[in-house]
């Protein structure tokens, strides 16, 4: 039997091409009694030969199970690549399946887009979704649901996070010890959570060590590059400038390193840096980037065996899941006024 690229094998194909009944197909494909070991072996056999795959949707008003979970994003960038890579570990040794689905970036679709994409995927196409930092947590549906870092803090729903208040507090406090007292900040989106704890454990750094906090020196990135680089450029072009800068996030502390070089500062001599996040690109900048890590990939595995557990009917002892952040020393660092890195 030939087989035209892009078109969906059938369930007539596969009953033809075995030599059996479509009757007997289904009843292969849905485990039923009847069928021979040999007569299952051999359909199974065609089944994988011609790439035969059941509809989701059909699967699921069949069974009301598709066994497939969904991973749902704002947008594809480093830190929702890194909670996917950890849900792909989490469903490695299990039947389930996972799909990634994304708006794309796309600025009118940023608060609320959970509902929207929920309502299209669960209980059709999904049996469960992790929603990775959405903006809403007050969402309806038939099906289990987990938040990663969501924007609006606690919620009734399950949830993953991290450490965010310890871990900017240990990344400003590692500048505090290098001995620089004019520290700046690059901040998230003010409606994030998340954002707002690692502000507050920059200003509690500060205050603990009885450094007084200049506001001028805190600047809006909105984790957004291009508003990093535009509120960096402003942040360093000044005659005051600071001598350190902590981000809050490693994208847009690499933004801050890019508007250094453009100004022809050298990192960490005459700036140093501190990001959050430890996405791969940090390791690879040049100079490498201190940071502040937080296990993205472990609280994506997180989320989804909470998820699995409350697909299955079992209740896990913690829905709530706070991870713990680790800070990573590197290159882009260094004492004020130090004529090495």
């Amino acid at each position: 039997m030939t087989r035209t690229v892009g078109t969906r094998v059938t369930m007539q194909q596969v009953a033809h091409e075995a030599g059996v009944s479509v009757s007997t197909v289904s009843k292969v494909i849905n485990g039923r009694y009847g069928i021979s070991d040999i007569t299952s072996a051999h359909v199974n056999d065609v089944i994988a030969r011609l790439g035969y795959e059941t509809s989701l949707v059909a699967r699921s008003l069949r069974n009301q199970r598709t066994n497939v979970i969904g991973v749902l994003v704002a947008d594809f960038e480093p830190f929702s690549t890194e909670v996917l890579k950890g849900a792909a570990d989490a469903i490695r040794d299990t039947d389930f399946e996972l799909v990634a689905y994304s708006a794309g970036g796309r600025v009118g679709e940023h608060v609320g887009w959970e509902r929207r994409y929920l309502s299209r995927l669960m209980g059709t196409l999904v049996d469960g979704a992790v929603l990775v930092t959405p903006t809403v947590t007050d969402v309806e549906t038939h099906g289990a649901v987990v938040a990663i870092d969501p924007h609006t803090g606690s919620t009734t729903m399950p949830t993953v996070t991290a450490h965010n208040l310890q871990g900017a507090r240990a990344g400003v406090q590692h500048l505090l010890d290098l001995g620089h007292t004019r520290i700046g900040m690059v901040t998230g989106r003010a409606d994030l959570v998340s954002a707002q704890l690692r502000e507050r454990g920059f200003r509690e750094a500060l205050r603990s060590a009885g450094v007084p906090v200049d506001e001028s020196l805190i600047v809006p990135g909105e984790f957004e590059v291009d508003v990093a680089r535009a509120s960096a450029r402003a942040l360093l072009d000044r005659p005051d400038r600071p001598t350190a800068v902590f981000a809050a996030s490693d994208l847009m502390a690499l933004a801050v390193a890019d508007v250094a070089a453009d100004l022809g500062l050298v990192v960490p001599t005459d700036l140093s840096l501190v990001g959050f996040d430890n996405i791969p690109e940090s390791a690879m900048a040049e100079p490498p980037l201190t940071t502040v890590q937080q296990p993205i990939r472990e609280m994506g595995r997180h989320a989804v065996a909470i998820l699995i557990d409350l697909i299955e009917g079992r209740r896990p002892d913690d829905l709530h899941h706070t991870l713990g952040t680790d800070l990573v020393l590197r290159r882009s660092t260094t004492s004020p006024g130090s004529p090495t890195a």
